[in-house]
């Protein structure tokens, strides 16, 4: 019922596990844990794929996997643990899944991360993943959960590896825990490193991080010191883009990796292939006219739409198909939207983010980290998105920061 991180694979234990395994196996930094396999998966409910959706709610995690978690907890000194899904046609070279199923920090104790497992299994069947589902062809429905030691990142990030022998590595990192940079609710610092060139920095202002104080995970403000400061130096840019080397070498090319840095060291929290090419850097003015916003080419392609105001889920129903989608930052649980928009405009994130890789799977236009794109936006005027340069235009723009908000129908 348990199986050691170390030994997993794809076929037993899903893409994003059979990935760390691989990389375990290399020698490379990953931290110890264990994979709750398919197998456990199957035996706690029924097989048909009609009849778990009916009775995932009720699926309950069986009293031997419990035990069995117990077990595995114990011999990992019973720390606070991450859970995090790996399922079947997740973190593979067609469809990334990013964003879709639930993952878990600062668990402990065997009752919270059987009820986490439980969690993960369920969000197989979560609006999002089918939503997502239904627009990438995926339809194994097999969950697989890692659990490994929480890490209390000081920096976390995400890094692509080179698509090619003239491409660079791109970087983006944050304070505190990933979710912050994965999610989008921050506007990371950027970093593009070659080969042979100098790194090459974009240092935004990060102002809010997420970190765990004791059982919880806290979100709190930057000290005004640290919002403008790079977190990461060259020297560790550069040893996260030979890493990434390392990671793509072993795992058969480019790759799309979660890192964090803990005490000075860095660790591999994620590899997954790259689904979709990145939209060129962006070298200029962050608001470039009257009635232009600049922010990061975050998916390819133009498209001329209504801007459709969002900042919470009362606003999901006036989405309309072709809509252009504005808002502070697009939750992995906004996936079925970008089903339906033709575009994507967000205040915060990075081209890195799981938002941004969606997109470009869908092949949605999107502009990440617009400041203030709610508010200088009106809620049904006809805008024109340019993912690829990075632009957002319309015919009246509200002057930044005049507090008057588009229409709220939250």
């Amino acid at each position: 019922m348990i199986v050691s991180l170390g030994e997993a694979v794809a076929d037993t234990c899903g893409g994003k596990a059979g990935a760390l395994g691989a990389l375990l196996r290399a020698g490379l930094p990953v931290l110890d844990g264990f994979v709750v396999p398919f197998a456990a998966y199957l035996a706690a409910g029924p097989d048909d794929a009609d009849a778990a959706r009916q009775e995932i709610g009720a699926r309950p995690v069986p009293a031997a996997v419990i035990d069995a978690l117990g077990r595995a907890l114990d011999e990992l000194g019973e720390p606070s643990v991450a859970v995090r899904s790996s399922a079947a046609k997740e973190d593979t070279g067609q469809a990334s899944a990013a964003g879709q199923h639930e993952s878990f920090l600062a668990v402990h104790g065997p009752d919270e991360v059987a009820e986490a497992v439980g969690a993960c299994w369920a969000s197989l069947f979560s609006p999002r993943a089918v939503a997502y589902r239904a627009g990438s062809g995926c339809d194994d429905l097999l969950m697989a959960v890692i659990v490994q030691r929480h890490l209390d990142a000081e920096v976390s990030g995400v890094m692509f590896t080179p698509a090619g022998p003239d491409d660079v590595t791109r970087i983006e990192a944050s304070w505190g825990l990933g979710p912050s940079v994965v999610e989008g609710r921050v506007t990371p610092d950027a970093y593009r490193v070659s080969r042979d060139g100098p790194v090459v920095r974009t240092v935004a202002d990060k102002r809010r991080r997420l970190d765990r104080r004791g059982t919880r995970l806290v979100v709190h403000d930057v000290p005004v010191a640290a919002r403008d400061r790079p977190v990461i130096d060259d020297a560790t840019a550069t040893r996260l883009a030979e890493l990434g080397e390392r990671i793509a070498a072993v795992l058969g090319g480019p790759q799309d990796v979660e890192w964090a840095i803990a005490d000075g060291r860095v660790w591999i929290l994620q590899a997954r292939p790259v689904t979709a090419a990145l939209p060129p850097p962006l070298s200029g003015a962050s608001d470039v006219t009257a009635t232009g916003l600049t922010g990061t080419p975050g998916s390819h392609g133009t498209v001329t739409g209504t801007a459709r105001i969002v900042r919470g889920f009362g606003d999901f129903a006036r989405v309309s198909p072709g809509d252009i989608l504005v808002c502070p930052f697009t939750d992995p649980a906004w996936t079925p939207l970008l089903r339906v928009a033709a575009g994507v405009v967000t205040e915060t994130g990075g081209v890195l983010s799981h938002a941004a890789i969606v997109a470009r799977e869908h092949g949605i236009p999107a502009v990440l980290g617009v400041p203030d794109a709610t508010n200088r936006l009106r809620d049904g005027a006809v805008i024109t998105v340019d993912g690829t340069a990075g632009t957002v235009t319309a015919d009246h723009l509200r002057p930044r920061g005049d507090g008057a908000p588009a229409p709220d129908h939250a």
